[in-house]
């Protein structure tokens, strides 16, 4: 072998080594997360045309004229869906059904705002169907809660579009939860801060402070039901907020934790928790209360958590945009929302 062999060879050697470490040292590292660009839809106005759609539950006329007279109250019109009407099963209609309307709403320029008429069950089976491309290409409002907190998870990760957990159409209006719909899509602010109803009971502080971050969240059975698929929330820096109703806690418990194993509380920034109605055990029974549940998982944490703030399966609701930079204040009790929500 030739001197100049030897070197080359042992260059190589050293070459093969670095490029080793470098792949092994990759692999090692976390993964860094993919950020799509935010896009805000356009704010609501006097006139504008709202598409009413069923994308979970079925719905009936009475629940629809509600719905109708709910988004008239507030200046708006309103359109159907196609298939609102369908039944099958608990849903409104097929997959296919539900999906056409979803997609025909937003891709009709006349409609500027896309809203639920109720939550129910269902909106899970639509996510890998759904043409992310177009809602992308046609932002628009989107509010509701409940079973719709799948299509706001999967828009704000697939779309990038800010969409609103806020009252489905059926809703009970209050003056408070139409003072918030309207402060967040028709007359946003640079700054907006939300502080709680005072016809809901006080909310709950168990660790103290100030956070900022994303605002991820909602309904709880569908937050971990979507744990580990492409649509989960991700909330590492964020503010996680989270509600529900008609659990026992131990099914609460269970829900918790999965988030707990799946991510983990202490990758949030804050943790904020709604209004749990109608959430604590049976009487008589041997069980942890509502309370004593959430905070297993609360009173570990070294960041701001509360519980009881003014969202969920209630009349006095606040919306929150979803996606949205915003501040807790747990001495204040309030929410700002650190930019508009829409364009």
């Amino acid at each position: 072998m030739t001197a100049d062999h030897g070197r080359r060879r042992f260059g190589n050697l050293l070459a093969a080594a670095a490029l080793a470490a470098a792949t092994s040292a990759a692999a090692a590292a976390p993964a860094g997360r993919k950020t799509m660009r935010l896009l805000k839809p356009r704010r609501l106005q006097p006139g504008d045309l709202v598409g009413l759609i069923a994308p979970g539950g079925h719905t009936n006329d009475a629940a629809l004229a509600q719905a109708v007279a709910n988004i008239e109250s507030l200046g708006l019109r309103v359109r159907l869906g196609g298939n609102i009407h369908y039944v099958y099963g608990n849903y409104a209609g097929t997959v296919e059904q539900r999906l056409a309307d979803l997609h025909a709403m937003f891709a009709d320029p006349d409609i500027k705002a896309v809203w639920a008429v109720r939550g129910g069950s269902g909106c899970i089976s639509l996510l890998e169907h759904i043409d992310y491309r177009l809602i992308r290409a046609h932002p628009k409002v989107l509010i509701g809660y409940s079973d719709i907190t799948c299509l706001h998870l999967a828009l704000l990760k697939k779309a990038g579009l800010v969409t609103f957990h806020g009252p489905v159409a059926t809703s009970t209006f209050s003056d408070y939860s139409v003072e918030q719909l309207r402060n967040v899509l028709m007359a946003p602010q640079a700054n907006y801060t939300i502080a709680m109803s005072a016809d809901n009971p006080a909310p709950r502080t168990v660790h103290g402070g100030v956070a900022t971050g994303r605002l991820i969240g909602g309904n709880l059975s569908l937050v971990s039901a979507l744990a580990g698929t492409p649509y989960a929330a991700d909330f590492r820096g964020a503010i996680l907020y989270l509600e529900e109703v008609n659990e026992e806690p131990y099914r609460i418990d269970r829900m918790m934790t999965q988030l707990q194993l799946s991510l983990g509380y202490r990758h949030a920034a804050a943790v904020v928790l709604g209004i749990f109605e109608n959430c604590e055990g049976v009487d008589g029974e041997s069980a942890l209360s509502l309370e004593d549940t959430v905070d297993q998982h609360l009173l570990p944490l070294t960041r701001p958590a509360v519980a009881g703030y003014s969202f969920g399966h209630i009349r006095h609701q606040f919306t929150l945009p979803v996606g949205l930079r915003a501040r807790l204040d747990t001495e204040q009790q309030t929410l700002t929302l650190l930019e508009p929500a829409v364009s």
